[in-house]
């Protein structure tokens, strides 16, 4: 294995989707200490686009023919449905190669322990990309329940929900539960892992499930409500049919409550053609700025800003022996555990 110490950490991203196009490849092709040198699409058009955007990177429209290439590559990160991860991960192991698996990591327990071994024996890191850890508004969040500004916190309420009746234009429209489709798995792999965070490990969950119009019958609305060891309950709603949403953080403490409309701006930022560099870059408008207080006696908490370029910053550090991972796999393992009990009681 290559020695990266002073050297850019060569890479490929495998698909070109909004995984690929809005998050990997522009994080990617930003950061100083990466060479972003193959993509992987078998799309025309979206290759064209690789082949715009990204002139240096060779662009390949097959798995089998990036990993014909594997003796170039250091880092292989993989922006494909999750019915693909298992596979795609574990050839990239065996070819030596350091790999990022996109959320939702695998689509059973028992592929993401089996990945996480391969890795271990191979001596290859492995990392899932739980970028959501880097929103402005839960680093805020984060900060705010370590510096104790809520006293005890008592009960936490998270929501990721839109009017999206049209769906995604992917696969997240067809995918089954069993190919890691449904809104539990793909958003509840943010929210539950970004809870678990918060305030630590899962005693009990619970979960509820709907299907409003999913051809194969994925869930496209889930709440989840999980009792933490620490004595916090979180309750966790997701909805991509949400013709009015709700909050996006509701937390109670003993002392104060903290409650944020608005998603992270990182997104739509990227998706916009914005580089990570641009000052303007993660930073939430004062309107959406969360409010932290008791009625009649709140203000406004200054967001502090995005990071998903720190996941990155990160990993180059690690891949170098220099720090952790920036995402433990073990981390979505037990979110994925936690899904899976779900989808099998509800």
């Amino acid at each position: 294995m290559r020695d990266l110490t002073g050297t850019p950490i060569r890479t490929a991203v495998a698909g070109f989707g909004v995984s690929g196009k809005v998050f990997h490849a522009p994080l990617i092709a930003a950061d100083p200490n990466y060479s972003l040198d193959v993509i992987v699409t078998a799309d025309p058009e979206r290759a064209a686009e690789a082949s715009r955007l990204y002139p240096d990177a060779r662009v390949v429209p097959t798995p089998e023919a990036l990993f014909a290439l594997a003796a170039g590559l250091d880092l292989v990160i993989l922006g494909t449905p999750p019915v693909t991860h298992l596979d795609l991960a574990a050839t990239a192991i065996a070819h030596g190669l350091h790999v990022v698996v996109d959320k939702p990591f695998v689509t059973t327990p028992d592929h993401g322990e089996e990945l996480i071994t391969r890795a271990s024996d191979a001596g290859v890191k492995l990392t899932v990309f739980q970028n959501r850890r880097w929103d402005a508004d839960f680093l805020t969040l984060q900060k705010l329940v370590r510096e104790g500004a809520l006293g005890e916190v008592r009960s936490f309420e998270s929501r990721f929900e839109w009017w999206r009746p049209e769906g995604f234009g992917n696969w997240r429209d067809t995918a089954t539960v069993a190919e890691g489709g449904g809104i539990l798995q793909d958003l509840g792999a943010h929210l539950i892992d970004q809870a678990i965070e918060l305030f630590g490990p899962v005693a009990e969950s619970y979960g509820e499930t709907a299907n409003h119009g999913h051809p194969d019958g994925a869930d496209t609305e889930a709440f989840v409500s999980l009792l933490h060891e620490s004595g916090v309950r979180s309750r966790l709603w997701m909805n991509g049919m949400a013709a009015q949403v709700g909050p996006r953080f509701h937390v109670l403490g003993s002392e104060a409550g903290y409650t944020k409309w608005g998603l992270d701006s990182q997104e739509p930022d990227l998706a916009a053609g914005m580089a990570p560099s641009d000052p303007a870059y993660g930073i939430d408008p004062q309107d959406s700025w969360g409010v932290l207080g008791t009625d009649g006696a709140s203000e406004r908490v200054p967001a502090l800003k995005g990071a998903y370029p720190r996941f990155y910053t990160e990993l180059a550090a690690a891949l170098r022996g220099q720090g952790p991972l920036p995402v433990n796999p073990a981390g979505p393992l037990e979110v994925l555990r936690i899904i899976n009990k779900i989808h099998a009681f509800a």
